[in-house]
């Protein structure tokens, strides 16, 4: 049996400590040494550490001298290979154009030149019997002008300037011996033009005689053709352009110095600086400069006005892109035209057999015609315009794109209840149009629901991401996978509000809507579920700013005011060089897209009218059919009693048997303690609103107050209240609605 040996504790061992025999010896722990002691050569102590640093080095002499160079001498650290290997890279020009390198610009360009070639073709072939009329008419005029060119050749006319000046100077023996030239010229041509002549006419006779007529005919379109295109006179072309031609500017260094000398980025004496060539690019012109010391990007696109005018172009013509190498350097492209009066076309889901929204997808154009795909993942975005600039049918190709993932839940309202949105009724889960109840079903309460039973999703959704296993849930994220399992009910989601002010401003919910958009707006895009919301007034009354801040990406189109522009894509963004008010009203569906990338940019959104928008979402609802996707709403499911009930079974739910009048207040303080988060707030108010609160509530449903007097302490009390026929009566007419439809 092995010997276990025990061994003391030292004195200062803690209290509470036992020594117990067992399979192993106990080790004190070293005791701590003293720090007075001497150190032994290379230790030192506890927390102490000594090591010889290239900044304790004297300098090289010792001493610094007045009047010595500040700057270090050239070269002393000669660049790395790496910076030199990155400059390199950076001065290096490609050596194909970007299309050839792009696959899809390869075939945009391929589309362009087919597109181009047969509207060409298509031009002329229409013009043909133009053509050979002119060649007809034409026929004779050449004729003439050839038998006159051979006559002339024959003569030998092109020397006789010569002959007649040696006549004017009288020198004989030059006239002589140019006239011998000329006999004998004359003579050999003559001789030529007879066999010509005689063998031509033999050629035509024996085609006259022995050739089948097609040949014939040939013969005789190319002859006229001939002498036609040789009578053709030399201001009137035979075959019209298809295309006109527009005059360009070019640019040149001197027209951009001018430019930035006008604007005020630089000086006679100081002078701009060209580290590149300029170069044509696309339909437009590439330059890029270096500003004086001291000027930055930023002046320059404060400038942008000035610098338009300074070239002679519009402002709308004109781009600044921010080079990363400096901040003085800047990169301005000047279109020949003005590109964002250029339509894009129709949006490419028409041709889509359906989308993922887990990438990007196609939405418009650059300024320089390069696709601009964005992505609706992880992010809210806030959409704003004036009327009739396209906010709309930009916000619903965001929304068809959608519809076209069977995997993506829709949910879309319209607060002017416009037939823009109307079609969505086929594949959205919760679908909602305008403020006024109809067919017995409020819309505004069908809001609020929808937006409370999105709001308990999310809530639920990040307690069971958080719950998921890390193979399947990495990081506590939502995965295509999770998405589009459906045993875990966690789709991506959009949620579409167009016209929102309208909700927003609504006396009854207006409140309750706000805070439930700002929560989804803030919260709910990190699971999945992505708000988009739609205003033509982004004021601070019909769109507060505690909901348009909680918006990542925004997109403004044409307003009316650089303020309006700001308060759509926030603050700062007009010292950005971002206005929206800029844009002119021929820019439809043209904005300023600040969010989705690092950089803000110029996004001309493809088109998909009505009827396009009922194409897509006819085959959307067919997607959504085969998969097993289509729900709520589009599904003909009825949402729950809750979703359906409105201010009318409140208020009835809360009157006591035998009232058959009640004061508005009191009704009010009874709702909110049936519905506290939807009637709480007016429980707040004081008498007389309270009253005029419910009184604007019953509006849409034809319900009046009117006065109701009551016996207080032996007094009359008179005060606005309801009376329970009217609701019976309204609940009534509802119901017969709702079974109708």
């Amino acid at each position: 049996m092995s010997e276990i040996h025990v061994i003391e504790q030292p004195d200062d061992e803690p209290d509470g400590t036992e020594s117990t025999a067992g399979s192993a010896s106990v080790l004190p722990f070293p005791t701590k040494k003293d720090g007075s002691g001497p150190l032994a050569p290379g230790e030192a102590r506890p927390g102490e550490w000594e090591a010889e640093l290239p900044d304790d080095a004297p300098d090289q002499d010792g001493t610094v001298a007045e009047g010595d160079p500040v700057d270090p001498p050239k070269h002393a650290f000669p660049p790395s290979i790496a910076e030199v290997i990155e400059a390199k890279d950076k001065a290096r020009r490609p050596v194909l154009p970007d299309w050839l390198t792009s696959a899809k610009q390869r075939a945009e360009v391929a589309r362009w030149a087919a597109g181009h070639y047969r509207q060409t073709t298509a031009y002329h072939l229409v013009r043909t019997p133009v053509y050979s009329a002119k060649l007809l008419a034409y026929a004779p005029v050449g004729a003439c002008r050839w038998l006159g060119a051979a006559g002339r050749w024959v003569s030998d006319a092109e020397g006789l300037p010569v002959r007649l000046a040696a006549v004017r100077t009288e020198d004989a023996g030059e006239y002589l011996k140019l006239s011998r030239q000329r006999d004998a010229r004359v003579k050999l041509r003559g001789i030529i033009a007879t066999l010509a002549t005689v063998i031509g006419l033999g050629a035509a006779l024996a085609l006259w005689v022995l050739a089948p007529g097609w040949l014939l005919a040939l013969a005789l379109l190319a002859l006229t053709g001939v002498l036609g295109w040789a009578g053709t006179p030399a201001d009137r072309p035979l075959i019209d352009v298809a295309k006109v031609k527009f005059r360009h500017r070019k640019l040149t260094s001197d027209i951009v110095s001018r430019a930035f000398l006008a604007a005020g980025l630089t000086k006679p004496d100081q002078g701009i600086a060209f580290p590149q060539p300029i170069r044509q690019d696309g339909d437009g012109w590439r330059v890029v400069v270096d500003l004086p010391y001291g000027k930055t990007f930023s002046d320059a696109v404060k400038k942008r006005d000035a610098l338009a005018s300074g070239i002679d172009v519009a402002e709308t013509q004109v781009f600044l892109d921010r080079d990363t190498t400096s901040s003085r350097r800047v990169s301005m492209w000047v279109a020949n035209r003005d590109p964002l009066a250029v339509p894009t076309g129709r949006t490419p889901l028409l041709g889509a057999t359906r989308v993922d929204f887990w990438k990007p997808f196609p939405w418009g154009r650059d300024e320089r015609g390069n696709e601009v795909e964005i992505s609706m993942l992880w992010v809210s975005l806030l959409v704003g315009a004036v009327p009739r600039q396209g906010k709309t049918f930009s916000a619903r190709t965001i929304a068809l794109a959608a519809a076209l993932d069977p995997y993506v839940r829709l949910y879309v309202f319209d607060g002017k209840a416009s037939p823009d949105w109307r079609k969505f009724s086929k594949v959205a889960h919760r679908v909602g149009f305008g403020t006024v109840p109809q067919s017995g079903v409020d819309p505004v309460m069908h809001l609020v629901n929808s937006l409370q039973e999105l709001k308990a999703d999310v809530e639920d959704r990040y307690h069971r991401l958080s719950e998921l296993p890390l193979h399947v849930c990495p990081e506590g994220k939502l995965t295509p996978g999770i998405s589009r399992d459906k045993k875990y009910a966690m789709p991506l989601v959009l949620f579409v509000v167009d016209e929102v002010q309208e909700y927003l401003m609504h006396p009854v919910h207006g409140k309750t809507i706000l805070e439930l958009l700002v929560f989804l707006a803030r919260v709910a895009p990190a699971v999945g579920v992505s708000v988009m919301t739609a205003t033509q007034k982004p004021d601070d009354t019909a769109c507060p700013s505690v909901l348009r801040d909680q918006h990542q990406a925004r997109f403004a189109l044409r307003v009316g005011a650089y303020q309006v522009s700001e308060t759509i894509l926030g603050a700062g963004s007009y010292s950005e060089g971002l206005d929206a008010s800029r844009l002119l009203k021929s820019h439809k569906g043209v904005g300023l897209l600040k969010g989705m990338t690092d950089d803000a940019g110029i996004v001309r959104t493809y088109l998909a009218d009505g009827r396009d928008a009922e194409s897509i979402l006819t085959r959307a609802q067919a997607l959504r059919e085969a998969e097993g996707t289509l729900t709520g709403d589009a599904a003909g499911q009825a949402p729950a009693d809750a979703a359906l009930a409105t201010i009318l079974d409140d208020i009835a739910a809360v009157l006591g048997k035998g009232e058959a009048k009640l004061w508005s207040e009191t009704v009010v303080d009874r709702l909110a303690e049936l519905r506290p988060e939807i009637y709480g707030p007016w429980a707040e108010m004081e008498p007389k609103p309270k009253a005029e609160q419910l009184t604007n509530a019953l509006k849409p449903y034809g319900i009046g107050t009117d006065q109701i007097g009551r016996r207080i302490d032996g007094k009359t009390v008179n005060k606005r209240g309801i009376e329970r026929a009217h609701i019976a009566k309204a609940i009534t007419e509802r119901n017969k609605k709702r079974g109708a439809s």
